[in-house]
């Protein structure tokens, strides 16, 4: 059976915006393959995680993290196409930045330039809340601006699982400081009220957003027509693998 899914912006304020997504991808991939076998519906993110539909051989059309196909998940996927960011301040084309939240600071602007914003001494002694450790936004883009492991120079880290987690663990008080990409700091600015009390203090340096992705045993006559769709839709041209 084959597989959709859309996890990364999963948020239950937007399904039907991932729902009209997905159909629109699904309509121009019909157009151009007709009988094409296409899920009708996206499958829902279990609980535990988007791990076992990224595994899933079935899965045609996904969407990671460019810190998960990092660490593997790039011998079991193929990047289709990359979208685009520029609607979400911090956002380029198909680049993105990570949004550094606080509940207080001074307001740090985008930078100009491609490279990172971050004040001196940015961890010292505070709680560092990150969704999860193969994550390019919450985690490993932080680690390679700063040089070092944000655990190491923090007190202390919090993995709370999710951006949005992580964005309550700041306001509620159990953590300091988190990462959070410029597309989810958008939702939450929309649809998490604690966001309003936060600040962002400092911005990562630019890298690619989040891939439209298939299984590597989707058929190239498939994948092919998700990757023209994508493209139509505004989409931007995936590299075949991405240096952090």
């Amino acid at each position: 059976m084959r597989l959709a899914t859309l996890p990364m912006y999963d948020w239950p304020e937007v399904r039907a915006e991932t729902a009209a997504l997905w159909s629109a991808i699904r309509a121009g991939v019909l157009a151009r393959l007709p009988g094409c076998d296409l899920p009708l519906d996206v499958t829902p993110t279990p609980t535990a995680g988007p791990m076992a539909l990224w595994c899933d051989p079935g899965l045609v059309f996904g969407q990671t993290c460019w810190g998960p196909l990092s660490l593997g998940l790039i011998d079991r996927l193929l990047p289709l196409a990359q979208p685009d960011y520029t609607a979400f301040t911090g956002g380029r084309g198909a680049f993105y930045r990570s949004a550094l939240v606080a509940r207080a600071g001074a307001a740090a602007k985008v930078p100009t330039g491609a490279g990172a914003l971050l004040p001196v001494g940015l961890l010292a002694g505070r709680v560092f809340a990150l969704n999860s450790r193969d994550s390019l936004s919450g985690y490993l883009g932080l680690r390679k601006d700063l040089g070092a492991d944000p655990g190491a120079l923090a007190a202390r880290c919090v993995e709370t699982g999710s951006h949005r987690a992580s964005i309550m663990a700041v306001a509620e008080g159990r953590a300091d400081l988190a990462a959070i990409d410029c597309r989810s700091w958008a939702l939450a600015r929309r649809h998490e009220p604690c966001a309003k009390a936060l600040v962002v203090v400092g911005w990562s340096a630019e890298r690619w957003g989040l891939p439209y992705v298939t299984s590597r045993a989707t058929d190239p006559q498939t994948a092919q027509a998700l990757r023209e769709t994508l493209i139509t839709l505004g989409c931007h041209a995936a590299p075949a693998r991405s240096d952090l």
